[in-house]
């Protein structure tokens, strides 16, 4: 029988998603798991994977289109050969209040964005928003309705640089670092402090505990961004983000923790890991961390950071300050020594609107030594 596949709720915050890629055409065979889409929320790139064994009837959407949650993207069969459902095309891009359901094209959306125009107040002759739409639109009502929106951040209309070059289309990954720096920057009042810290304490309570489970790789940093997980739920206000000028408290902590692969950098995600020992929170990272290694990550596996630590100490690197992940308050960096028998740095980029470099300090000096066990 025929299996729809829906546009994932990733975020509640998020009615509408950005079809970044489609996968597969229309007749290839997937089994259970396998990636077939990608899609872009407020937050992040999350992958879309086949939920049952089949071949691939019909896809309803196309890359770089705007989509309802809950549409329905593509239908998979049984056999290559089975009818689809006769069912409504996803919901168009554009379905907040006020709003027109017309499907604007991409120069349409382009130019709507540029002018900080409302598609419902656009006529339309055919059965999309074109450009040419919005064009005659502003031509009919003078020089205000062509004035670009003040209070616009993205960088809509920008113009080609001087050097010739070519336009190359965006990873998955890439997309998500931008809608993660263009998070930081249009939203975070971002700061940045750092302490220093002896870090024989950290080394011998790690070494204790690679002894103590028998562990074949030293748990440092899993170790340190466990107490950074216990710090959090000691200190919830480094556990919440600002949402229209409002706080946002998270009931759980999730933890991102930085991982790189070849070229390309991954959050990847503890859930709920506040819930966890130490022992089964290292094995959880451990987890996630094989799947980015092998590129397999699960939506739930790169998505819905509350607070963030972040290493760079293996390539020897003295001072990094990380980007803030979207919705989060405190990212941890983690730093090697700048030089033989100097003192280790622990750093922090946090969010200013919601705590002070007094709170940040804390978690630093607290982070800085290994808990006391019974």
């Amino acid at each position: 029988m025929p299996h729809p596949v829906y546009v994932p709720c990733v975020n509640i915050n998020d009615d509408i998603v950005l079809i970044v890629d489609i996968g597969v055409s229309a007749g290839d065979q997937v089994k259970k798991g396998d990636p077939i889409a990608d899609v872009e929320t407020d937050k992040a790139v999350i992958a879309v994977e086949a939920e049952h064994d089949g071949y691939i009837l019909k896809i309803l959407c196309e890359a770089d289109e705007r989509v309802g949650v809950g549409s329905i993207m593509m239908w998979i069969g049984d056999s290559p050969d089975e009818p689809v459902p006769e069912v409504p095309v996803p919901a168009p891009a554009d379905t907040s209040p006020g709003r027109s359901s017309v499907q604007p094209t991409a120069k349409a959306r382009a130019l709507l964005e540029k002018h900080g125009l409302n598609a419902g107040d656009i006529p339309h002759a055919g059965d999309r928003l074109t450009a040419q739409d919005i064009e005659a639109f502003i031509a009919s009502q003078g020089e205000k309705a062509g004035q670009p929106d003040a209070t616009k951040t993205k960088d809509i209309g920008e113009s080609l640089p001087g050097v010739p070059g070519s336009l190359q289309p965006l990873s998955a990954e890439e997309h998500g670092m931008v809608s993660t720096v263009v998070w930081h920057r249009d939203h975070a009042a971002s700061a940045y402090l750092e302490v220093e810290y002896d870090q024989k304490n950290w080394e011998a309570y790690a070494g204790e505990f690679a002894e103590r489970h028998k562990l074949m790789l030293s748990p440092l940093l899993p170790l340190m961004a466990y107490r950074l997980v216990e710090i959090a739920g000691e200190t919830p206000k480094i556990n919440t983000t600002l949402v229209n000028g409002q706080k946002y408290q998270y009931d759980r902590i999730n933890l991102g923790f930085t991982v790189q692969v070849g070229d390309t950098l991954y959050l990847t995600v503890v859930q709920q890991a506040s819930g966890m020992e130490d022992k089964q929170f290292i094995e959880a990272l451990g987890e996630v961390q094989r799947h980015a290694m092998q590129k397999k990550l699960r939506s739930e596996e790169s998505q819905g950071s509350t607070i963030g630590f972040s290493s760079m100490a293996r390539w020897t690197v003295s001072r990094h300050v990380p980007i803030l992940a979207p919705y989060t308050s405190l990212m941890v960096a983690h730093s090697a020594p700048a030089r033989e028998g100097a003192m280790a740095v622990l750093g922090a980029s946090y969010d200013h609107r919601v705590l002070s470099g007094y709170d940040v300090a804390r978690v630093l000096q607290e982070l800085a030594q290994p808990p006391v066990r019974d």
